[in-house]
């Protein structure tokens, strides 16, 4: 996405992504970074002044000194790392972050014990996809940003890798750390050829690439949120919240944690409820057509708990919790309005429970994901939150990284200090 001095998106551009083996995604990474970038109309691209990438949180490669991939990246989802854990919680402090299977520090204690010494040996740097793709860009390696090395460990309170990385099952894999800097820092111009191809992508030689973020935090920039109290709620496949807070707060059994947002923190936790349990009984078209028939303003009294199998993690933290979705009623719209209600109820348990926690209260919503655009969702919404709740102006996750490489250093400072 490109965006004008004012912020207006003037340029979008987006390529689905094919099914091809784990192999060959660095490279298809690559060769949809450029396509991206030549997709951009020839008169704006030799315009661009600043670039700032959003990748998946936890996604790590492991490269050699040229920046090159020596093995299969670890996806975000990957818990084959989870035999490491024991091994983690011997080092890292109580309810820690890096305490999780998928986390990026479990995933470089598991990839070196799957390493033989000519293999680890190879690698120099531990990139996550942020970091890889914006070092195609800039030519800079071993850079990466606050929020990305937040899973590896980063304290973003010190801005600093802790102490206890000088732990003996540590220490060796130190040099192997990407230096942490505030997300939409610029690094470098883009570098020349050979290293990036400039000319090829058609960019000025003084145009900025900047570091990025993770891909929850873009979409969270993209909504404008400024104030603490405010929140965004991803109404996806699953209910995903975040809350502008004054204070961090965490708890790693329900996966709570805290990302610094320059003087403030953004607070996050999930339910394994939301879209999916909705398309489990209904078609879109007929969730559209259902939604116009429901009186938001009388409720059904239905309790539900809509998941699609056993196990919450937030608000309620119980791998064993059960679903419930009974009774239905005959009537479709009556047990619509039930799956709806009771996901409005979550959201709210869920808001509630990070102020528990500590965090700052909710005074306003904004709504991003495929549910945005359900409008008798939203007023049921706002009668269970009791603040007001709007569709984010920016749903896509892309404009909040282009508004982060516009701004930089004074982004964050304006809206988060």
């Amino acid at each position: 996405m490109v965006i004008d001095a004012a912020g207006v998106a003037i340029a979008t551009q987006e390529i689905r992504w094919p099914i091809v083996p784990l192999s060959d995604y660095p490279a298809l990474w690559q060769d949809t970074l450029w396509q991206l970038i030549l997709g951009i109309p020839e008169n704006l691209r030799s315009q661009l002044g600043r670039i700032a990438i959003d990748g998946t949180s936890g996604t790590v490669l492991f490269c050699d000194a040229q920046g090159q991939p020596q093995v299969e990246p670890l996806l975000y989802n990957d818990d084959r790392p989870r035999d490491c854990l024991p091994q983690l919680g011997a080092i890292a402090p109580a309810n820690h972050v890096v305490l999780s299977a998928t986390s990026s520090l479990a995933k470089l204690l598991w990839w070196r014990s799957q390493q033989d010494h000519a293999g680890r040996s190879r690698v120099k740097y531990l990139l996550h996809q942020a970091d890889w793709l914006g070092f195609l860009l800039h030519g800079q390696l071993g850079i990466s940003d606050y929020h990305n090395c937040l899973k590896l460990g980063y304290d973003p309170t010190t801005l600093s890798y802790p102490d206890w990385f000088d732990h003996p099952d540590l220490v060796d894999l130190k040099p192997l750390l990407p230096q942490g800097v505030t997300p939409g820092q610029a690094i470098a111009p883009i570098a020349p050829p050979p290293i990036a191809p400039s000319r090829f992508l058609g960019l000025p030689k003084d145009c900025q690439i900047c570091a990025g973020t993770t891909d929850s935090i873009a979409a969270f920039l993209a909504s404008g949120v400024s104030q603490p109290g405010q929140g965004v709620t991803s109404l996806g496949s699953t209910l995903v919240l975040k809350l502008l807070s004054r204070y961090p707060v965490g708890d790693r059994a329900a996966g709570i944690y805290s990302h610094r947002l320059g003087d403030y923190w953004l607070v996050g936790g999930a339910s394994n409820c939301g879209g999916a349990i909705l398309r489990k009984f209904f078609t879109d078209q007929e969730i559209n057509d259902l939604s116009q028939r429901i009186n938001p303003h009388q409720s059904t009294q239905l309790d539900y708990y809509p998941l699609l199998a056993p196990g919450e993690r937030f608000p309620i933290n119980d791998p064993d919790y059960q679903p419930r979705l009974d009774p239905r009623p005959e009537d479709d719209t009556l047990f619509l309005q039930g799956l709806l209600e009771s996901l409005a109820r979550i959201e709210a348990e869920g808001y509630h429970r990070l102020a528990q926690l500590g965090a700052s209260p909710l005074i306003e919503v904004y709504t991003a994901g495929g549910g945005a655009k359900n409008e008798t969702w939203q007023q049921i919404r706002q009668a269970y939150l009791q603040v007001p709740v709007q569709r984010s102006p920016h749903p896509e996750a892309a404009y909040g990284a282009a508004r982060l490489a516009q701004r930089g250093l004074s982004f964050l400072q304006k809206n988060y200090v």
